[in-house]
């Protein structure tokens, strides 16, 4: 089958295959251009990282577009990354030198008279991002049918991102669009290396089309996974020793200054990555900052050379470009912190380790994360988890001697090896923040539209289809009286004057949250841009970034331009930002976990150390009895074994009826436990009315205030209020769940 699917490839391919040394096509490789070649439906290829899916796509539907040339672009690929698609752009431009078949990066970053280029002669390739393809179909109405006339493939890379994000519904929008404006539906094919459900990822990738998807079964690379975890006791300056979250799943910022000595977790981490190269994975950027700091002052004191660098959102694109040539380099060792951005699959090189701080939010995150080493010695995957928290002490309270990050992290690892056990898809049910976004770019597309065919036209869109015309009708007046939209003379629809000014803001193309941010300048360095920071620092104070702290030199309101000069010292600078909730199954199995006798081959001798000190805590307060504990004075702390979203819903139990259980003082931190004050209660009878409350509550609309408004999404604030309730009932909480969870207590 290799050879006859290899005979089938164009000479430019094969000649390609050859100068990379290939010995031969890899499975997936065979399967999906079998798939491509002799069916017309769409294809889903689901396999491991570096297993060769980019390519499995792409020479098939190449070999296609080469053999019959299409009379316009010929391949769509989407990516959720503008540097994948450099990335991608770069390895495609070689393959196609001999082909005369072109590839068209397209993204903010791009040069308008390359753009131009391609709008002129419409041809090739093109790699586009979700906000740039939206970005054509609000300002190129009329050249679309020109530019995609004859378009045959759509690849969508890293499926599984799209699939769990507002994003993803957008492309699915942008398609059915485009599909309406050239009469047809081009061939679908999705790329993912982090799957458990092929199913859900089949009906999203059909979604709006009628046309089957086609998976090929195929086994994929058989890796072997190195792993370790270890455990450290640092004098950490958040004294949970785990990450703290509001109500809403933002960070919460922590207030006090690091220290300046090294902890024994980054001497650890230190020794682990001398003369290697690795990645580090952090899970916020302010975490990325403070490791590469201190790596570096270690590095400095040791007498070593500097080779740390980091990659994050908020760094320059001049450094992230900066530390990824580094790394694909690999002729010297480095070590690279990062938060998610390099999760994807960007080409780095070949890592001789993975190292996680703390424990990854889902098991989806560890299984791209673990995926990023190996690619050369292609059958080892190479991780190392680092845990670290304050001594643990007999005078704190219960919830703060139990290590919950490092019980986390054996969770998701086991549930995994265990039962190849992955997050399942969640779907939104009440998209009325990206209702919105598209309700504005179709009518900002057709200039004018009557209200039936505005209507038409946007709940005609798959991912809309379950919107009322009633809730329709009142998100449509509401957005008459903010003048997003006018109604002229004649009952036609066109923007208001308030409603262009939002979307000829490039940022309304993005689905995602707006940052105001302040660009970081180096007034050593030829005031060369370090990156961007989303507060206001005022000259003399200082902050990280980049792995350095900076002093601020001067300011330049208007322009939100801050001139720093680098110091010595450590500082923080806090990063807000949203965060992946953690799904309930994963807290199951860390209370199962905390009952087990067995110890896991992969523990450290500090890990295995730290959690059999809290098995024989968890015995002794008979925690697989109870959720509720009562600690000093009136004091008491649940632990509901709930997920985000399930534990944000029995917070919102607790403050609603928090008079008729008598409690107060609420506190809590997700998704593991509340604190809170009560008098006059016994621990077992709260206990119960608390499993009785949750039990009797009927429906998520008890938990809502009257006029509760509810901002959740980017465009949520122009949402009439009754439509932000109904989100936050269908999508924020899960009352069905918490039902089920309760059993369980």
């Amino acid at each position: 089958m290799s050879d006859a699917i290899f005979s089938r490839f164009p000479a430019f391919i094969q000649e390609w295959i050859y100068s990379h040394g290939w010995e031969e096509l890899r499975e997936i490789q065979i399967a999906a251009a079998q798939t491509i070649f002799t069916t017309k439906t769409h294809v889903l290829l689901a396999t491991g990282t570096a297993s060769g899916k980019t390519e499995a796509a792409f020479l098939p539907a190449l070999t296609l577009i080469h053999e019959d040339p299409p009379a316009s672009i010929g391949i769509l690929y989407i990516s959720p990354l503008k540097a994948l698609i450099n990335d991608q752009f770069n390895r495609i431009e070689e393959l196609l030198e001999e082909a005369e078949i072109s590839a068209w990066p397209w993204h903010g970053d791009i040069p308008r008279n390359l753009k131009r280029k391609l709008i002129e002669n419409p041809n090739g390739v093109l790699q586009i991002t979700p906000e740039s393809m939206e970005s054509l179909l609000i300002n190129r109405q009329q050249d679309l049918r020109r530019m995609f006339g004859d378009l045959r493939f759509v690849i969508i890379d890293e499926v599984h991102v799209f699939m769990n994000a507002e994003r993803g519904i957008q492309i699915l929008c942008q398609l059915e669009r485009l599909g309406n404006i050239i009469g047809y539906h081009p061939r679908r094919i999705g790329l993912s290396a982090t799957l458990s459900d092929y199913s859900s990822a089949e009906k999203w990738l059909s979604s709006g089309t009628n046309i089957p998807v086609n998976t090929p079964k195929v086994q994929g690379l058989i890796k072997r996974i190195r792993l370790a975890v270890e455990n450290f006791i640092d004098p950490n300056p958040n004294p949970s020793g785990i990450m703290q979250y509001s109500e809403a799943g933002e960070l919460i910022a922590p207030t006090s200054e690091p220290s300046s000595e090294p902890y024994p977790s980054n001497l650890y981490l230190f020794d682990q990555t001398l003369n290697r190269q690795c990645l580090i994975f952090t899970n916020t950027r302010e975490r990325a900052e403070t490791t590469i700091n201190a790596l570096r002052a270690i590095a400095d004191q040791k007498k070593y050379p500097n080779r740390y660098y980091i990659h994050h959102g908020s760094i320059s694109a001049t450094l992230r470009e900066e530390a990824e040539t580094i790394m694909k380099a690999g002729d010297i060792p480095s070590v690279t912190a990062c938060s998610v951005t390099l999760e994807l699959g960007i080409d780095i090189g070949s890592l001789e380790r993975i190292i996680q701080i703390g424990s990854p939010r889902t098991v989806s995150s560890f299984l791209q994360r673990l995926g990023r080493s190996g690619r050369k010695k292609a059958d080892v995957s190479e991780i190392l988890f680092i845990h670290s928290e304050e001594e643990p002490s007999d005078n704190k309270p219960l919830p703060y001697l139990i290590p919950w990050e490092l019980i986390q992290s054996i969770a998701i690892i086991n549930l995994y090896l265990e039962e190849r056990w992955i997050e399942p898809i969640q779907e939104l049910k009440s998209p009325f923040s990206l209702l919105y976004h598209q309700t504005m770019s179709s009518l900002a597309s057709a200039g004018e539209l009557s209200p039936q065919a505005l209507a038409q036209r946007v709940l005609s869109l798959t991912p809309f289809q379950h919107v009322s015309q009633d809730d329709y009708r009142i998100l449509i007046r509401h957005l008459i009286e903010l003048n997003h939209i006018e109604q002229i003379e004649d009952g036609g629809l066109i923007i208001g004057l308030d409603g262009e000014r939002i979307i000829r803001n490039y940022r309304f193309y993005a689905v995602f949250p707006d940052v105001v941010e302040w660009t970081v300048k180096d007034a050593e360095e030829s005031f060369d841009e370090i990156g961007k920071i989303g507060q206001l620092f005022l000259p003399g104070d200082r902050f990280p970034l980049a792995g350095y702290t900076w002093e601020v030199k001067e300011i330049y309101p208007d322009q939100k331009i801050i001139i720093v000069s680098k110091v010595g010292g450590r500082t923080r600078y806090f990063w807000p930002g949203g965060i992946a909730p953690v799904h309930t199954r994963i807290l199951q199995q860390m209370r199962k976990i905390l009952f087990e006798d067995k110890f896991y081959p992969y523990l450290q001798p500090s890990a295995i150390e730290r959690i059999q000190q809290v098995r024989t805590l968890a015995r002794k307060v008979e925690m697989d009895k109870r959720v509720l504990f009562q600690l000093a004075g009136h004091k008491f702390v649940l632990i509901p074994w709930a997920g985000s979203i399930s534990f944000r819903t029995i917070g919102r139990i607790l403050e609603f009826h928090s008079e008729e259980l008598g409690i107060r003082s609420i506190s809590q931190q997700s998704p593991y436990f509340f604190l809170f004050e009560a008098e006059d209660q016994s621990r077992d009878n709260l206990e119960l009315v608390i499993k009785k409350l949750c039990s009797r509550i009927k429906s998520p609309s008890e938990l809502i205030k009257e006029d509760e408004i509810f901002v959740w999404r980017k465009f949520d604030q122009y949402i009439p209020m009754n439509l932000q309730q109904q989100t936050l009932m269908d999508d924020y909480l899960d009352l069905e769940e918490v039902k089920d969870i309760i059993q369980s207590w």
